[in-house]
């Protein structure tokens, strides 16, 4: 069974498709990168698998089912779509707490995912001290919190320095490797490019890939997976003559 199995989805603005018919799967045991540039579809593909945004057509099933009928969804994904979600008078260590008790979790969980992410010794300032980095951070903090076997990130280097994405793509590896799925939505893949291991393009609302990445470089005849997501619409256009 695949992470999260999208099904013909779509979902319209008024005259504006932002999502059209698409279909792919996210593996676990796998980094997915889901790439493509800024207003390609991307975050509202994420929010209608979250039950975020209700989508005109087509289902999103994760680990087997829709997000909403999961007991506890908090248990089976975690995400982080809005590094902005905490409320800036609360301290970080607040802002969990109070996810934690939502989800009957003890206090042990946020000091160790705090710790994990790199805030332990910022914990108790207040949010709207934080730099955009430490924001971000925090949001991790928060997708990580119950430890999911999914993980569903927008953007998640937005915002870092150059060693806070290189420490980005060690949890995330890790995190892949231990079998979990992760899911990642960027528009410069030179941040992620090198833990990708599945890929999921989407331009103008339509899936144009979806496949290993190995198998897409093969595909497309380069060695640098950013040199083969620019080259795919030469080749879907040899593809379909």
């Amino acid at each position: 069974m695949s992470a999260l199995e999208v099904r013909e989805l779509s979902k319209q603005f008024d005259t504006v498709h932002a999502v059209n018919n698409a279909s792919f799967n996210v593996p676990f045991g796998a980094v997915t990168g889901f790439i493509g540039g800024n207003g390609s579809g991307k975050t509202t593909t994420m929010r209608m698998s979250l039950g975020l945004t209700r989508p005109t057509a087509g289902t999103v099933l994760i680990d087997g089912t829709e997000y909403g009928s999961h007991p506890v969804p908090r248990h089976v994904v975690g995400s982080a779509l809005n590094r902005l979600g905490a409320h800036p008078g609360l301290s970080a260590r607040r802002h969990l707490t109070m996810i934690a008790a939502g989800i009957r979790l003890r206090r042990s969980h946020v000091d160790r995912v705090l710790d994990m992410v790199g805030l332990g010794d910022a914990s108790d300032r207040r949010v709207s001290t934080y730099s955009t980095g430490m924001k971000q951070r925090l949001a991790l903090a928060a997708a990580l919190l119950t430890d999911p076997p999914i993980l569903v990130l927008d953007e998640p280097a937005s915002g870092l320095d150059p060693s806070g994405v290189r420490w980005l793509r060690e949890l995330l590896r890790d995190r892949a490797d231990d079998g979990a799925a992760v899911f990642v939505s960027t528009h410069q893949l030179a941040e992620l490019s090198t833990i990708v291991d599945h890929v999921v393009v989407i331009e103008q609302g339509h899936i144009t890939a979806s496949e290993p990445a190995d198998e897409l470089l093969r595909r497309t005849g380069t060695s640098r997976l950013e040199d083969a997501v620019f080259s795919l619409d030469a080749v879907n256009l040899r593809e379909v003559s």
